[in-house]
């Protein structure tokens, strides 16, 4: 395991998990320059330990790695403890995204990468967190989403739907609450990508996609309408007698 340091203001510590040992200290390189703290770990089982050790403020994660694979490693990390996941992927399939998505990870990237990008990727996931945070503390007054067979608590960051409690990731969550904050009302890709990940542009629009393949998966495809050209819709469930309590 390869670490390197560096000093700042407000600390960060970045996990990176990457196989590739040019790639890994390429990407620990930027981070450091950035002030931020890199670890290094270059298989998943490593990873899953040096998660629990370091509690980092973020994770980049490379799917394929020896001895235990990313996917696993990221469900082992987020089930011990909520933190924000970048995942890097050679392959640019969406199922291979969604699975990444829905295992716990709240962004991806796809090899090759920029660098520069990768850093503004990590600098809007953490300052997510941050407002995750602000809002949080905010939402003590906010009213329960009652849509009868699915709810959603904002305070608590929970949801049930049919009765049984559903494991969303931040993003996902976040997601799904922005939409069915308005339901039936059409949201498109830029604004879901200001709201949700903070990010000014419209370079990600293909990340809404694969979030929105991610909750359709968890809560089934009628949930979200897709309006073809602009974006997505909230579309309560078919016994939405019930009303916001």
């Amino acid at each position: 395991m390869l670490n390197t340091s560096a000093h700042q203001t407000t600390p960060r510590t970045i996990l990176v998990v990457e196989d590739e040992p040019d790639l890994a200290t390429a990407i620990a390189q930027r981070i450091t320059a950035k002030g931020w703290t890199a670890r290094v770990a270059s298989d998943g089982a490593s990873a899953v330990r040096a998660a629990g050790q370091l509690k980092p403020d973020l994770v980049i994660m490379d799917i394929m790695l020896p001895v235990m694979d990313g996917i696993e490693a990221t469900k082992r990390i987020v089930a011990e403890r909520p933190v924000p996941v970048l995942m890097l992927t050679a392959r640019d399939a969406e199922s291979d995204k969604v699975m990444g998505l829905g295992a716990g990870a709240d962004d991806y990237m796809t090899k090759p990468f920029s660098p520069r990008e990768l850093i503004a990727r990590c600098e809007a996931l953490l300052r997510r967190v941050e407002r995750a945070t602000i809002i949080a503390k905010n939402l003590e007054n906010e009213k329960v989403l009652d849509f009868g067979s699915l709810v959603i608590d904002p305070r608590q960051r929970i949801v049930t739907f049919e009765g049984e409690q559903v494991h969303l990731t931040p993003t996902e969550f976040d997601l799904l609450a922005t939409l069915a904050r308005k339901p039936k009302s059409v949201f498109k890709r830029e604004k879901l990508l200001e709201e949700v990940w903070d990010w000014p542009d419209a370079s990600g629009t293909r990340t809404v996609d694969s979030h929105v393949k991610a909750l359709r998966h968890k809560l089934g495809s009628a949930m979200i309408r897709t309006a073809h050209g602009v974006g997505y819709a909230f579309e309560p469930p078919q016994d939405d007698d019930a009303d916001e309590r």
